[in-house]
């Protein structure tokens, strides 16, 4: 993993949150997060301002635990950053983050704020199924944020080559103590 080169475009993979079951009644749109779900979500927070990470242009899930998860991100990067929020990114499959990457791609940066599996799939998609695999051994984990750098701009019809500079991921103790 490497800072020192200014990659052409940023993406940043950050899956919501931990949340807490449905309730009798409740979709799983409206599913919000549970107290360590809220404690992962400032952390994840934090550590990005901590690194500097301050992407271009955020999209978030419309689902509740998405929005929730975003909301620290607010405090972390000041009120002035680029949040928007798209259903698709709750209803729809990995192709339609593909899409929004290629479509957003002329920006310096990009985060993504959405849900499994459509985030591991993108990610393993990005890097190479070999070194996804070494990077997520247990999968995805809610409120991991992936920084993955590209040397050239993802287009439509390429393959996409990047390589992971960072992967946060609240530690476990830090969040529960939250």
């Amino acid at each position: 993993m490497q800072d020192s080169v200014v990659p052409a475009f940023q993406l940043l993979l950050l899956r919501h949150a931990r949340s807490g079951w449905a309730l009798p009644g409740q979709s799983d749109f409206d599913r919000a997060l549970d107290d360590v779900g809220f404690a992962e979500a400032e952390l994840t927070a934090q550590s990005a301002a901590d690194h500097r990470i301050r992407p271009d242009l955020i999209l978030c899930s419309t689902a509740v635990r998405c929005r929730q998860t975003a909301e620290p991100l607010y405090r972390a990067f000041g009120e002035d950053i680029d949040i928007r929020y798209l259903d698709t990114l709750y209803t729809g499959p990995t192709t339609v983050y593909a899409d929004l990457v290629e479509a957003h791609a002329s920006r310096p940066s990009l985060m993504i704020i959405g849900h499994n599996p459509m985030m591991e799939e993108l990610f393993r998609r990005t890097l190479g199924e070999e070194r996804a695999a070494a990077a997520l051994a247990g999968g995805y984990p809610p409120a991991g944020m992936a920084v993955i750098d590209f040397a050239a701009r993802p287009k439509a019809g390429t393959a996409w080559t990047a390589t992971l500079s960072k992967f946060l991921v609240p530690a476990p103790e830090e969040a529960e103590k939250g």
